[in-house]
């Protein structure tokens, strides 16, 4: 059930969104659901939809981008616009546009190189610059740290904790955990995801997969002895959508 200011939502908005959309997914199984989804404004929950169709179209465009995956010792980045810290995390120059720092990770991906967490965090930024634009992404995120969970914003920290949830989206953060990894290749102990939809997934390093694909490459990476197999966690970190629309709302803007 969705409730819009304590009112349940007429079931004909569905139709607003063309069928086959991610819009429209979301929408039927939020209905369909016995959680109860509620949100204060039309606008608050336009928003959410429109934020998970761009977490996607970046989890895309980050698989084209060329970037590599790299452990943190040996993370790069552009030093045009990121300094790399001895952490192997990545902080905003000074001086540089934020907007700018980001999307060149899309233009550039050659000069990047990093893990799949911090790879989720990109992907999320990514999703807010096209949603804010340059100016209020500008003005809204003036620093920015890029290193797995770690020196998070405000604006993501709810990615980086999981929680078991009744429904899960296109645009969830999830895991695929190796519990029996070879220590001999620990960045296989596993592999931080964006829900595509459609039974899909992106980890950066894999690719665009489905669910059995992944545990399979997991599986592959475990010691000699292993007796579990690689699993995806019935969990999901999620951005605070409605966090988020306060900061784009407080820049004068409108989903």
């Amino acid at each position: 059930m969705i409730m819009i200011d304590h009112k349940p939502l007429d079931g004909t908005f569905v139709n607003t969104y063309p069928e086959g959309s991610t819009e429209r997914h979301i929408l039927n199984t939020m209905l369909s659901s016995a959680e109860t989804y509620d949100y204060d404004t039309i606008e608050q929950l336009k928003f959410e939809l429109r934020m998970r169709h761009e977490i996607i179209n970046a989890a895309d465009e980050l698989g084209r981008s060329g970037m590599d995956f790299e452990v943190f010792r040996e993370s790069k980045a552009n030093p045009a616009f990121w300094r790399r810290r001895g952490d192997g995390g990545f902080e905003l120059k000074s001086g540089v546009k934020p907007y700018d720092a980001i999307t060149d990770i899309y233009k550039n991906g050659q000069d990047y190189g990093t893990e799949c967490a911090t790879a989720i965090q990109i992907i999320y930024y990514k999703a807010l610059a096209a949603v804010f634009g340059p100016d209020a992404f500008n003005k809204t995120f003036k620093n920015i740290t890029l290193m797995n969970w770690h020196d998070l914003s405000a604006a993501l920290r709810e990615t980086g904790a999981m929680h078991r949830e009744k429904d899960y989206f296109p645009g969830d953060r999830r895991y695929f955990t190796n519990p029996d990894v070879d220590p001999k290749t620990p960045e296989w102990q596993g592999e931080n995801v964006i829900d595509l939809g459609g039974g899909l997934y992106y980890g950066h390093g894999i690719g665009k997969y489905d669910a059995d694909t992944i545990i399979e490459a997991l599986n592959e990476n475990r010691r000699e002895d292993a007796d579990r197999d690689a699993s995806l966690l019935d969990a999901a970190g999620r951005p605070d959508f409605k966090y988020l629309y306060k900061l784009y709302t407080s820049t004068g803007a409108s989903a």
